[in-house]
């Protein structure tokens, strides 16, 4: 069977045009939409009691409900009075908040950076709820919108975003009132601008989840003997002749970091947790789609 060809367009011409508009899709698309389709949710489940179309549920009939409510062919079954209810479908905006400091480029073995993984997270995350129904924005970067265009405008402002700075801290300018929002970050700058950001979206009214993001590296501290350690900025730099006695000193400050950002998140309701580049992407995701469903 020939393949057929759009009438005054040759087959060469077709393959180029094709070859070009991919060309125009960041690859970080590609492989967010890969990660998301792993992630077997189904449905969007926006599993709430509201304004909508769709029927949810029947629940027993309370003293105050209106009578217009009652499903009586429901109720004629039995001796008591059931009210329809339908799921709701207003959408929410959630804003994403990704590093771009020069921290985040660093990685070791062959793992990848965590600028990489942050940015694949973010932009998978965004496929799920995109299609879902929901509105996603970028801080800084793009307003939360609905449709297909913004998962690629999102990929287009991720896959572009300069590095700045040793350490960032969160942008919370652009959340939206009694929306949602994600952090991702190795979070190894000053906690301060965490702490701020997290106290913005609380008087805002935002739930949402921060994701620490790490090497294993940085996790473990493999190091030994004679180690020159430099920000990846280059604005700190130490000098160890035995950089195995350090190790105990770091895993203890790194696991006092981990639980002021554990108390902080847990004083405004939020979630966290920390990702390891040389684990699954899957897991992450899922965590993250899950930590958003918790915060409605």
């Amino acid at each position: 069977m020939s393949a057929e060809v759009l009438p005054g367009l040759r087959a060469p011409d077709l393959r180029s045009r094709a070859e070009a508009l991919g060309q125009t899709l960041p690859p970080l698309l590609a492989q967010a939409e890969m990660l998301a389709a792993t992630v077997m949710l189904g449905e969007h489940g926006r599993r709430r009691a509201g304004l909508g179309d769709e029927f949810w549920q029947y629940r027993p009939a309370h003293q105050g409900d209106p009578a217009r409510l009652v499903d009586w062919r429901r109720s004629a079954r039995s001796d008591a009075h059931f009210v329809r209810e339908r799921e709701w479908q207003a959408a929410q905006s959630v804003t994403l908040w990704v590093d771009p400091s020069r921290s985040m480029a660093f990685s070791s073995a062959k793992h990848p950076t965590k600028e990489d993984r942050a940015r694949l997270l973010a932009l998978a995350l965004a496929v799920l709820l995109l299609r879902g129904g929901e509105r996603v924005g970028l801080a800084g970067l793009a307003q939360p919108r609905g449709g297909r265009s913004q998962i690629i405008r999102l990929a287009e402002r991720l896959a572009t975003v300069a590095a700045e700075g040793d350490y960032g801290v969160p942008d919370a300018g652009g959340m939206v009132s009694h929306g949602r929002a994600v952090f991702v970050s190795d979070f190894l700058g000053d906690l301060a601008g965490v702490e701020a950001a997290l106290a913005r979206a609380s008087d805002r009214g935002v739930q949402g989840a921060l994701l620490q993001v790490l090497d294993p590296a940085e996790e473990e501290f493999p190091f030994a003997g004679r180690t020159i350690f430099e920000s990846m900025a280059g604005s700190l730099r130490h000098e160890t002749r035995q950089a195995g006695e350090l190790r105990a000193r770091y895993l203890a400050r790194l696991a006092e970091r981990k639980d002021r950002l554990a108390a902080l998140a847990r004083a405004v309701g939020w979630q966290y947790t920390t990702h390891h580049t040389g684990g699954p992407a899957q897991a992450a995701l899922l965590w993250l789609y899950r930590a958003l469903e918790a915060g409605r």
